[in-house]
């Protein structure tokens, strides 16, 4: 039941933090700039990324309802409100400020985060840890295609 309780609330946070990014986008990926950009071959449609974040998130919360139920530290806190802050901020950097190297670097320290979590946070949470890898994957495309932005524009 504790399980539930910090998957419920993780569930709240992590859709919560998806709607601010979304808000501070500033409607990115409708703007003249995006648009405009030369984008990568393998861009995903655009229903692609609401489908994909819905998946992540769900998963990344299951996967901290576990680690929190085993492992609730500070440490543990730390690095899910630093993940947090990466997550939304990238919206703002990229869309809205139109920072595509700091976009990269926010990506790239991202994904290397949800690496640590993959690697070492996650003794404890079991079989629970592949929960991580749809978040690692999509945050492996995304990196390629700020990359893609970054070179090709």
């Amino acid at each position: 039941m504790k399980q539930l309780k910090l998957t419920v609330l993780f569930l709240v946070i992590n859709f919560g933090g998806l709607a601010i990014g979304s808000w501070l986008m500033n409607n990115g990926p409708l703007t003249e700039w995006y648009t405009n950009l030369n984008q990568a071959p393998w861009t995903p449609p655009g229903i692609a990324f609401g489908i994909a974040w819905t998946a992540i998130m769900i998963c990344f919360s299951i996967y901290l309802g576990k680690l929190f139920m085993v492992e609730n530290t500070k440490k543990n806190k730390l690095l899910f409100a630093f993940q947090f802050v990466l997550n939304v901020s990238w919206n703002y950097i990229f869309f809205n400020q139109h920072f595509v190297l700091f976009g990269l670097i926010t990506l790239i320290m991202l994904t290397s985060l949800l690496f640590y979590y993959f690697f070492k946070v996650s003794s404890k949470t079991g079989n629970y840890k592949l929960l991580l890898l749809p978040y690692i994957i999509w945050l492996c495309i995304a990196t390629s295609l700020n990359l893609y932005v970054l070179i090709y524009n």
